[in-house]
């Protein structure tokens, strides 16, 4: 990957170390500052201008945005699209130690655009009686979302993520991907896919089991429940709890400022030796939830789930 030549200067120097305890045990003021960021220069420029993400680096530490639609930053199709690209371009990029990932505005992200869900109905219709056509294209679909993800999860480079306001369904998924997550006092939690009438998909049921356990992870995807950041912290699904956005962020900077000055090759022996043990199991479930909803995930519950959204009633499901 190709940088400036101050950012490679920058690189060279370990210029890294904004965010450190000086020597006297206090907290440098950029702990407490926003933190400055410079466009990331792609050594390929994307075809089109990224719509969904924002991606700015700060010496070897590159953070990436995501960017909605809308005000919660819901996972639409041009995220989908996006995440695998630029999580590649990352990977390849030698001048890269670390990536932070957060969300613009107050949320992290409200989870599946519902214009996705809707054209993964729509491709569970009707229209060839319910025979294998349908529920290929849906397969497929859903193994390219999980292959976004996986971009996330596979990365060589440490990735941190900084999580305020809500952080639901496949937002938590994206999570899960991620090394090591901070989050804000305010923050939410739901894995809400089976108040929609889905089994979750996209990795958390795969992922989560060696996060915060097995027992806990039942609790919420079985119920759909919502937890606070509190509670979060409580069960291992983030690392630590700030008072605030500002400060989730400055964290997790830090947190990848720790891993960029390290060396690089021995932080990416470290991930892939933590992740061997656990990587064919979460492959397996991947596969076979996929598997799973493209057979069963068409019925009159999920009708009636989007039904009930769209009408803002509680829905009434019969097991059909």
């Amino acid at each position: 990957m190709t940088t400036t030549d101050g950012l490679r200067a920058n690189a060279a120097s370990g210029g890294n170390g904004a965010n450190r305890i000086d020597d006297a045990g206090h907290q440098p003021a950029g702990h407490q500052q926003p933190i400055r960021l410079e466009p990331y220069l792609f050594a390929e420029p994307p075809a089109q201008p990224l719509i969904s993400l924002r991606v700015e680096r700060r010496d070897t530490v590159v953070q990436v945005t995501l960017l909605g639609p809308g005000k919660g930053n819901a996972l639409g199709p041009d995220f989908w699209r996006e995440l695998p690209k630029v999580f590649a371009a990352l990977d390849a990029d030698d001048t890269v130690r670390a990536v932070v990932l957060t969300g613009s505005g107050k949320h992290f992200s409200y989870g599946l655009d519902l214009t996705t869900l809707t054209e993964l109905a729509d491709i569970a219709g009707d229209d060839d009686g319910g025979l294998a056509r349908f529920r290929t294209d849906f397969l497929h679909k859903v193994r390219s979302m999980q292959d976004s993800l996986d971009a996330v999860a596979h990365s060589r480079k440490a990735v941190v993520a900084a999580v305020s306001g809500w952080c639901v369904g496949g937002g938590v998924d994206l999570l899960a991907a991620c090394d090591v997550r901070y989050a804000s006092a305010e923050a939410l939690f739901s894995i809400r896919e089976v108040k929609v009438g889905v089994v979750a998909d996209l990795g958390s049921l795969q992922r989560l089991p060696a996060i915060i356990g097995d027992g806990h992870l039942r609790e919420l995807a079985l119920t759909g429940k919502d937890i606070d950041a509190a509670r979060a912290e409580r069960i291992g699904l983030v690392n630590d709890v700030l008072p605030d956005q500002a400060s989730a962020l400055a964290a997790a900077h830090a947190f990848a400022d720790d891993v960029a000055a390290n060396p690089p090759l021995v932080t990416q022996g470290i991930k892939d030796v933590l992740d061997t043990a656990r990587a064919a199991a979460v492959e397996a479930g991947l596969r076979y939830v996929g598997a799973w909803n493209a057979a069963f995930l068409h019925s009159h519950d999920l009708t009636e789930a989007m039904a009930a959204f769209a009408q803002r009633r509680p829905p009434r499901f019969t097991g059909r």
